[in-house]
């Protein structure tokens, strides 16, 4: 864990030098690429401005998160304990993922409205596809020895399912909730792109309306850290959940 933030500091100064040298050399104008000083600035002049809009997209990700991996996870035990499912179930996941979302993110906001619900809905959309499958490809890849010895206890069906494939199947899913956690802030901007009267989203489109190149880069950095947080936060809590995982993350 310490050795990827030292990564991601070091990654961020190089970025930020090479960004401040191209500008620089170049001599590019501000209304096309602002220095990463100008941002910096910006950020520490509306802060309050950006710190307002940031709530309502971070209350979109997080409940959007969650109720995503629980939605995730019913569909993933439905489809592998009930069989009958599988052949009408699946297929619906995946059409559920050949249609963009930024189709679907306009029909939301005419349903749900211009408030929580409907970017909630488009942030569920994005992450409920990683976690089902993921769960459900654990479920399935329970090792052959642990079931065998589990039938030869005359276990029954359902305890084998909770104390078994259950836990077999975790690390699968924590690797499908590592990755909604970087998409889940995606589906709450895409939401409050197609329509919102608050948000990081709603406030980097008036931004660019208004040619405030500086201005879409500062919520941009916040998208940035709001991802970043969610992200470790979720792998922190993943790593001590299913610590007998053999993946690394430090």
């Amino acid at each position: 864990m310490i050795n990827n933030i030292v990564r991601l500091i070091l990654m961020t100064v190089v970025f930020l030098l090479l960004w401040q040298g191209i500008v620089w050399f170049y001599h590019i104008p501000n209304y096309l690429l602002p220095a990463p000083q100008e941002v910096f600035h910006l950020l520490h002049t509306q802060f309050y401005l950006l710190f307002t809009h940031a709530l309502p997209t971070l209350t979109e990700t997080v409940l959007g998160f969650v109720l995503g991996i629980l939605f995730g996870c019913l569909a993933g035990l439905s489809v592998a304990f009930f069989r009958p499912l599988k052949s009408w179930f699946l297929p619906l996941l995946i059409i559920s993922q050949a249609i963009p979302v930024f189709a679907i993110a306009p029909l939301l906001v005419v349903w749900l409205g211009y408030g929580l619900a409907s970017k909630i809905v488009t942030c569920v959309l994005m992450i409920f596809f990683p976690v089902a499958s993921a769960f459900y490809d654990g479920l399935q890849r329970t090792p052959q020895p642990w079931l065998d010895l589990a039938k030869t206890m005359n276990a029954p069906a359902w305890r084998i399912f909770w104390h078994i494939r259950i836990p077999a199947a975790l690390p699968s899913l924590a690797s499908g909730i590592r990755i909604a956690a970087v998409m889940a802030p995606v589906g709450a901007i895409v939401g409050e792109w197609v329509g919102s009267s608050r948000g990081l989203g709603y406030l980097m489109l008036n931004a660019n309306a208004r040619m405030q190149i500086d201005m879409m880069f500062a919520a941009l950095f916040v998208i940035i850290l709001l991802s970043l947080l969610l992200y470790f936060t979720t792998d922190k809590i993943l790593s001590k959940l299913v610590h007998w995982q053999e993946n690394s993350h430090e």
